[in-house]
């Protein structure tokens, strides 16, 4: 049976990184599914007329928070929202497909995004957010605009730091850390492969590689930053970026 899975479209197809993760997810397990595609204003009311539940609350403290991506499961009959909760979901539903998170490293690597949050990548998320807005359909824009400005108390255009000034050059070397820091993590697993794991991709590699799209999206490859990010570490995100490709196919 065909999985049905909430994504939020652009003009350029998917993009966002929590989304991706469980794109990969699907393609790398072969598990068949097709693509509803829902813009930012219709999440909240067709999650509710669905039934899938919010995943976090607004910062009220009150008002239900409705993500994407979810899914829908014919087979289980089940909507599961959140990325980490829904490739637990297939790795437990789905035991006969390939693991995403092979050897048992379920408890090591489901809080990957967490991880990556630690050691610094939302310093990232200034650069990327304001770029975002004009790859989204119209319908999607003025939410986004809207909720983000109010996020960041300024303007989208106002938001990211100009690369040439001395704040620009700082925030964009802890990005630079960031990147070094993570890529020590790869180099642990003895040159044996582009992945965290060698030559086995697992939730953490689809983690990165969600981030890595989500900033290719935003910028675009002929920008400087995305140059400069496929260059760093001797080129290590461009070797796991090419590794990935074979699971990037978009089913509609």
């Amino acid at each position: 049976m065909t999985i049905i899975f909430y994504d939020i479209p652009s003009t350029i197809g998917p993009w966002s990184p929590n989304t991706w993760k469980v794109r990969y997810c699907l393609n790398f397990k072969g598990l068949p599914y097709k693509t509803e595609w829902i813009e930012y204003p219709d999440i909240a009311p067709r999650c509710q007329q669905l039934g899938i539940a919010h995943t976090t609350m607004k910062p009220d403290g009150v008002t239900p928070h409705y993500t994407l991506p979810a899914i829908y499961d014919p087979s289980t009959k089940r909507y599961i929202a959140e990325s980490a909760a829904i490739a637990e979901y297939l790795e437990e539903q789905y035991p006969d497909t390939p693991a995403v998170f092979p050897f048992d490293t379920m408890g090591l690597l489901i809080d990957f995004k967490d991880a990556l949050n630690r050691v610094g990548i939302i310093a990232a998320h200034q650069f990327v957010r304001p770029a975002i807005h004009r790859i989204l359909n119209p319908a999607s824009q003025g939410f986004y605009r809207t909720t983000r400005e109010q996020f960041y108390g300024k303007k989208l255009e106002d938001v990211a730091p100009k690369l040439d000034t001395e704040e620009g050059r700082v925030e964009w070397a802890k990005i630079e850390a960031t990147f070094a820091t993570v890529a020590l993590w790869y180099s642990k697993n003895g040159g044996k492969g582009p992945f965290i794991l060698g030559d086995r991709v697992s939730w953490a590699d689809f983690v990165v590689g969600g981030n890595l799209l989500w900033f290719k999206a935003a910028w675009g490859e002929d920008d400087k930053k995305w140059k400069d990010l496929m260059s760093w570490q001797g080129g290590v995100w461009k070797t796991l970026s090419d590794a990935l490709k074979e699971y990037e196919k978009q089913l509609d």
